[in-house]
């Protein structure tokens, strides 16, 4: 008896342990953590919804505001992207990002008809603006970014790929999504867009 009582004692204490530290992982450790938890809860979406980091935390008291009869010309530069198996099934943060920065200008009180966006991707971001299909093959999951990217979109988002870096990830046209337009290189339609007079926010290129 004694040498079964032993081992599912044993068990028992490591499922306990186990649940504890599962536990502990799902609750923010710091009281930094704490403090962005409660400022993330407190967040607004004006226009894209769906992804969470893209909210707004509200500010009271503004002193400086934009003004709203302006065009707004904004430029990104987004390569980020990962083939870590955890983040390939996360929303990209560089479209987050674009979403957040779309946000900030509705909140801010500029009209969505003011803002023009353009959103060149290239590196290994060019999977986050694939089809579902060419996603799957790749990963053998759903694209995650999907939602977000038809509200991007919908927000009057376009979407420019690197035709280089789609040459040496043997990236094809049938693999992006449909609205996505291709440049013979992320370098040319950036500058391009640039003397147009648009404002580049560049993202980071690791993930």
């Amino acid at each position: 008896m004694r040498k079964i009582i032993l081992p599912v004692l044993a068990l028992m204490l490591f499922s306990s342990s186990f649940a504890q530290e599962t536990k502990k992982e799902n609750l923010p450790q710091t009281k930094e953590e704490r403090r962005m938890a409660k400022l993330l809860k407190s967040a607004t979406y004006p226009l894209i919804k769906s992804e969470p980091m893209s909210g707004v935390i509200p500010v009271n008291d503004v002193t400086e505001k934009p003004d709203p009869t302006m065009k707004y010309k904004l430029l990104f530069n987004v390569s980020i992207g990962s083939k870590d198996s955890a983040k390939i099934r996360k929303v990209n943060s560089g479209l987050s990002e674009v979403g957040r920065v779309i946000n900030l200008h509705i909140a801010s009180g500029i009209p969505k008809e003011n803002l023009e966006v353009v959103v060149v991707v290239h590196g290994m971001a060019l999977f986050s603006v694939a089809n579902n299909e060419a996603y799957q093959s790749n990963f053998k999951i759903d694209n995650p970014n999907l939602v977000l990217m038809k509200e991007l979109e919908d927000a009057g988002a376009k979407f420019i790929a690197c035709g280089q870096a789609m040459a040496f990830l043997e990236f094809k046209h049938k693999d992006l999504l449909p609205n996505v337009k291709i440049s013979i290189t992320a370098q040319t339609a950036l500058f391009n867009y640039q003397l147009k007079g648009f404002v580049k926010y560049d993202e980071s290129t690791e993930d």
